[in-house]
């Protein structure tokens, strides 16, 4: 089995719990990505490959590894992001991956769905291609909107309609320039054009697409690819050592807890951070605030006296005490709250972050507030809701229950299995949810 990862860790994130679970089931478990990660991939049980022709930007920020994307937002942010990080990076990634091969003729390939390195691997080799989520469902289809625009489903005749022009527009106007950008990377690489939507046309799909999450949480599509699987939720390993902070037992103080976050990437701390502990500095709450990096902290300073802030706490060990989430919508932290019954106020500005507000709003989990309408007023408003109208909370407790009913990391692998075995058909000849 050889994995191949896109350097980031929301990209590594949930690759973990199935190569260990593949790696435990006897499977002889390579896996290519950053070496800022290898340290986590020789934790799960795979050997550690390298990149070389393939850009490691692992271990630094956006803006660190892509300095002319400083500044950048909205639609700018995420096709520039789309362009640089995935497409661009994927010729090197290729040829990395195809001199692996050559000494390690693995039975099949396990890709993030935004490594697109592995995808021409794939292409040019034959090799069976899994896809595992790092994100939302990524492909498009009749019954939703391009991704970006942050809208819910609709399978109605006018929704429909709606869904195939604004298509057409951000194919014409919006994704031109990708699909461009997609054209020139395939054909570096000796593969012929796809005549396809535009984030489709950069690779072909795979036999296997595993969903990183539930049914309940992704729009319901009556167009999924043949082999799309939800197998719940891949929320990582827990660290082998938990020193809790000197604050700990405040956790059990009685007061709701409120964790406020902006996950790995995102590092303006003027957007959510700031505001939100301003709005509840003077609430019963105490408001935990995770940075998820080395941010410039000193404009939360002095903290209110209910606010305690960390750079980084497990969630497996923090979100069992947590009462509400404050996010801008990353996918695995959006996902691991509501695994744990968290209802969420979601502040999306970027990337795919619209799209995850959507599903949270779609879903009846908690409030989402306009990309333009992140005030304390309008925070405090939406903290105040979550914790106090149980609509929220029953959804939250709903979705819970029904992670806990998937075993994903055993599915996974067995899926995985089953497409090796099978030369790319998957035996169970549909699609799951």
């Amino acid at each position: 089995m050889l994995i191949a990862t896109t350097p980031a860790p929301g990209h590594i994130v949930s690759m973990l719990d199935v190569a260990r679970e593949l790696a435990r089931r006897g499977h002889e478990v390579r896996w290519y990505t950053g070496r800022a990660f290898q340290e986590r991939v020789e934790q799960a049980g795979a050997c550690f490959e390298p990149m070389s022709a393939g850009l490691d930007f692992g271990g630094r920020s956006r803006e660190e590894a892509f300095p002319g994307h400083a500044g950048l937002t909205g639609i700018a942010s995420f096709t520039t992001g789309v362009r640089d990080i995935f497409y661009r990076t994927a010729p090197g990634q290729m040829r990395d991956l195809l001199a692996v091969l050559d000494r390690f003729p693995a039975d099949c390939l396990l890709a993030d769905d935004m490594c697109y390195g592995a995808c021409f691997a794939a292409e040019r080799t034959g090799i069976p291609l899994a896809w595992l989520s790092n994100s939302v469902y990524i492909l498009g289809s009749r019954d939703t909107a391009p991704l970006g625009r942050g809208l819910g489903p609709s399978s109605s005749p006018p929704g429909r309609l709606r869904n195939a022009l604004l298509r057409a527009v951000g194919n014409h106007l919006v994704m031109r320039d990708l699909r461009r950008e997609a054209d020139r990377t395939r054909a570096q690489v000796g593969l012929e054009r796809l005549r396809t939507d535009a984030m489709e046309n950069i690779a072909r799909p795979p036999a296997l697409y595993l969903v990183g999450t539930v049914p309940s949480f992704e729009f319901p599509r009556g167009d999924l690819l043949p082999g799309t699987h939800f197998v719940g939720g891949l929320f990582g390993l827990p660290p082998a050592d938990f020193e809790p902070p000197a604050w700990w037992a405040e956790l059990r103080g009685g007061r709701p807890v409120v964790l406020v976050t902006q996950g790995t990437t995102a590092n303006d701390v003027d957007w959510l951070l700031v505001p939100t502990v301003r709005a509840l500095a003077d609430q019963d709450v105490l408001v935990v605030v995770t940075t998820g990096g080395d941010l410039d902290v000193h404009r939360l300073r002095p903290l209110p006296d209910n606010v305690r802030l960390e750079r980084f706490v497990p969630y497996h060990h923090l979100l069992p005490h947590v009462d509400a989430m404050v996010t801008n919508g990353g996918y695995n932290g959006v996902n691991a709250a509501l695994a744990h019954g968290v209802p969420l106020v979601v502040a999306p500005r970027s990337e795919e972050n619209p799209d995850v507000a959507a599903r949270v709003k779609w879903a009846g989990a908690g409030v989402v507030l306009g990309r333009r309408a992140v005030s304390e007023s309008r925070l405090r408003g939406a903290v105040t809701t979550v914790l106090n109208d149980e609509r929220y909370r029953r959804r939250a407790g709903a979705l819970a229950e029904e992670h806990r009913s998937h075993d994903a990391p055993r599915r996974a692998a067995e899926l995985i299995e089953s497409m090796a075995d099978f030369q790319g058909q998957i035996p169970t000849g549909g699609v799951t949810r």
